[in-house]
Formats: C-alpha cells, sequence, structure tokens
C-alpha cells in the first residue's frame, strides 16, 4: 500500500513494524562505507601487471626519451596518444600530469586567480568577487574547492539532460565576476545524468559578460560504460571551435578509476592558445611529471583499444553492484511510492531523493546502524540541498554481500524516515 494513501493509524502501525525491522538490523554491528567512489580491490587488481613486469628496466620512450630523468612538462608522446584518442584531441591541446585530476583542477583555478588565464585582462583575484555557476546536485569536491578559495557559488538545477542552460546563459552573460562553470558532463556525479547533444552545443556557444570564462569539464567518466548500450557525449573543444570559442573550455580526464586511484595519470585538454599559457606558467612550477609512470601506462594499455577493452572487465565487477542497489530500491521503495532515483548507464553514483526533509534522517540513522553514506547536502554549494532530500549511493568499494546488507539497511531507514515524516504533518 502506498504510504500516501494510508492513514494515521496505518502509517502509526507501519513505523512500528519499521522500528523493529531497523532494531534488528542495528543488532548485526554493521561496519560497511558508501560514502565515496571507490573501486573495489578486485578492480585495483586488474592493473597489477602495470606494476610488475610492465617496464622490465627498459624506461625509454619510443621517441628516445629517458623516463628516468628531468623534462617533457606536457608529457610523454606515447601517454599523450592514449588521451588523444580516449578525449578525440590533437598533441598540442593535451598535458600529461601527476595522478589526480583535481589536483590539475585545483592548480588551473589558483593560476587563474593569481596569473589570469589566456587572454584575461588581470588575474581573477584582482576582481571585486569570482563566481562559478554550480549545476546541482554536483561534485561535492569541486564545490569545497570553491569554498575554501572564495569563490562564490551560484547554484543552477539539473533537467534530465543536463543543466537548465536557460539560467547558466541568464548568469554567465549578466555578470562580469561570473569567471566558470563546474560540470561533469558524462555520467555526471551523482545523477547519471549524460548532457544532451543540445545542452553541449548550448554549453560551447555560450555569451558570458566575462572575456576570461572558463568551462570547467571535469570528464572523469568518458570511459566508465556499465552496458554496451551506453551513452554518448559530444567533444566540447571541438564544439567550441565551430562556436568561435575555442579557448573557453578547459577539460579534464584521469585513469584514476581505469589504472590506480592513487597512482594513475590525468590530463587537462584546452585549445593550443590555452597549454600554451599554461606550459609558460608550469614552467616555474614543476620540471615534469612522473614519465615512469606514463611509460607504464603507454606500455600496459597499448592504445585506447586497450583502455576500452580493459573498462570492460571493471563494467563486469561493478554492475551487479549497481543492479543490486536497483533492484533493492525497487523491490522495497517502490510499492510504498517513495523515493525517486536514477538508473545510470555508467560512472560510479546513483542519485536517490528521498521525500522533501528526509536526507539528513536518513543518513544519521544509516550510520547510527554502521553504514556510513556520503552526508546530506554534500551535493549542492555550500552543503545546502534546499530539499534535503539528495542522497548519493555509491556501490562499487563494497562486496556484493556487504552491498545486499548496506541496502537493505538504507531501504528500511528511508521508510522509517519518511513515516516520521508523514506522521509529523
Amino acid at each position: 500500500m502506498l504510504y500516501s494513501e494510508m492513514n494515521k493509524e496505518q502509517l502509526a502501525a507501519e513505523k512500528k513494524t519499521v522500528e523493529g525491522l531497523y532494531e534488528e538490523l542495528k543488532a548485526k554491528d554493521l561496519k560497511l562505507t558508501m560514502a565515496r567512489g571507490i573501486p573495489a580491490p578486485e578492480q585495483l587488481d586488474l592493473s597489477i601487471n602495470m606494476l610488475l613486469h610492465c617496464l622490465d628496466g627498459d624506461c625509454k620512450s619510443k621517441s628516445g626519451i629517458d623516463c628516468r630523468s628531468y623534462g617533457v612538462l606536457d608529457g610523454i608522446p606515447e601517454a599523450k596518444e592514449l588521451f588523444m584518442d580516449m578525449l578525440k584531441v590533437g598533441a598540442d591541446e593535451v598535458i600529461v600530469g601527476g595522478n589526480s585530476s583535481l589536483q590539475m583542477m585545483y592548480d588551473t583555478i589558483i593560476r587563474a586567480l593569481q596569473l589570469g588565464v589566456y587572454g584575461s585582462e588581470k588575474p581573477w583575484c584582482k576582481y571585486d568577487s569570482v563566481k562559478f555557476i554550480c549545476p546541482a546536485p554536483g561534485y561535492d569536491r569541486h564545490f569545497a574547492m570553491c569554498e575554501a578559495l572564495g569563490i562564490e557559488m551560484i547554484t543552477v538545477e539539473y533537467n534530465e539532460d543536463g543543466p537548465d542552460m536557460d539560467e547558466v546563459e541568464r548568469i554567465a552573460a549578466s555578470d562580469e565576476s561570473v569567471k566558470g562553470i563546474w560540470c561533469v558532463p558524462m555520467y555526471s556525479n551523482p545523477t547519471g545524468i549524460t548532457y544532451s547533444d543540445e545542452v553541449v552545443r548550448r554549453m560551447a556557444n555560450l555569451k558570458p559578460a566575462a572575456k576570461d570564462f572558463r568551462i570547467f569539464w571535469d570528464n572523469a567518466y568518458c570511459v566508465h560504460h556499465l552496458y554496451g548500450d551506453h551513452s554518448e557525449l559530444l567533444n566540447i573543444i571541438e564544439e567550441c571551435k565551430k562556436a568561435g570559442n575555442p579557448d573557453m573550455v578547459f577539460e579534464f580526464s584521469s585513469t584514476s578509476k581505469i589504472s590506480f586511484p592513487g597512482g594513475g595519470l590525468a590530463v587537462i585538454c584546452a585549445s593550443k592558445n590555452n597549454i600554451d599559457f599554461i606550459k609558460k606558467q608550469m614552467a616555474f612550477q614543476t620540471i615534469g611529471f612522473d614519465k615512469l609512470n606514463q611509460l607504464r601506462h603507454a606500455k600496459f594499455f597499448k592504445n585506447y583499444e586497450g583502455i576500452t577493452e580493459h573498462m570492460r572487465f571493471h563494467a563486469a565487477i561493478i554492475r551487479p553492484k549497481f543492479e543490486i542497489v536497483l533492484y533493492m530500491l525497487e523491490k522495497e521503495l517502490l510499492p510504498l511510492g517513495i523515493g525517486k532515483w536514477t538508473s545510470p548507464k555508467g560512472g560510479y553514483f546513483i542519485s536517490f531523493n528521498s521525500e522533501n526533509g528526509c536526507a539528513k534522517r536518513i543518513v544519521a540513522l544509516a550510520k547510527e546502524a554502521g553504514v556510513v553514506l556520503t552526508d546530506a547536502g554534500a551535493t549542492y554549494p555550500y552543503g545546502k540541498d534546499p530539499n534535503d532530500s539528495n542522497i548519493r549511493i555509491a556501490p562499487t568499494y563494497p562486496s556484493v554481500n556487504d552491498l545486499r546488507q548496506a541496502m537493505e539497511l538504507f531501504c528500511v531507514c528511508v521508510r522509517l524516515a519518511t513515516l516520521e515524516k508523514l506522521l509529523a504533518e
């Protein structure tokens, strides 16, 4: 029976039943976490040969670069080629960095604040304020970065095909202090949405008031498909060229969830003008990144086809976990008419929306019973979800058996928090 159709007596009786279920699960003394999108150990094992015999003493690239030494600021050719094929960019449009795309994003903003970007009249810090457009729910670390650096965040809602572009266009065009927008365009964190062709084209055709406005295109999940029938994303760099805005985008990606989160490769892709400008700034920051790691990746994957084949093994490990989450939500909550959730074709998250005002309570109940979830509100700027409804579910790290238990508890927590709210109204 739908909770919305129950009277107060029925709701009270249901609450008593659900409280009993909650206490039973709490007594199991679970110690599980679904707080972050972390690859499972079995996924990390897929790349272990990269660390064993990949180099075997041969530390020179095919062009003769000794990868043990200094130099090659923008990455060895073999590593560049992997990302050139993956992201469809040219050799002069990519820099291969260290293991963290998040660090590259942070460094890019710091340099923009202190030194400006290509075409800037002055560094961003010389303006009275700096603002970013932040589609939400979104990636909590993007928002934390802005908050830490004093960048004001303007929240924009998501539609089914990406950010509300009417609002994005209006905000970008109305204020010179709006310097950027955060985007996770494919299998977005946490919604799983992939931007439609129309959204990508409208993004590329933005007419911002700020001449030094930049799209921060965090393409973290570009090859992280769960199914053969996967989503497709337009090439933002090519679309910006077509729109006459070739310098407006910084694209980021990495192998963090392809090889090793702690030992992968990260990249920034942009126009040649941007890349040349960034390399001049970076020359004071580093002589070069870890070329031995770049060489290991190039030899292990060999080419883009090697990456896509490798990702099929990842999908085989995590696809059943996504299906467990969706099965439990459909089995336990759909008949009661409570909650809505996404069914992504890729990425690392499922986005769950509870009844308004219930998310914090659900997360607290789960934590009390031994299952740690991402903090409610974390997917919004300043940690403030206006509806207190969004919860990010990260299914990848727990084992299948642990995940079943965690989802059983999660569904009971959703039921209990919803009943508490309905009875209080």
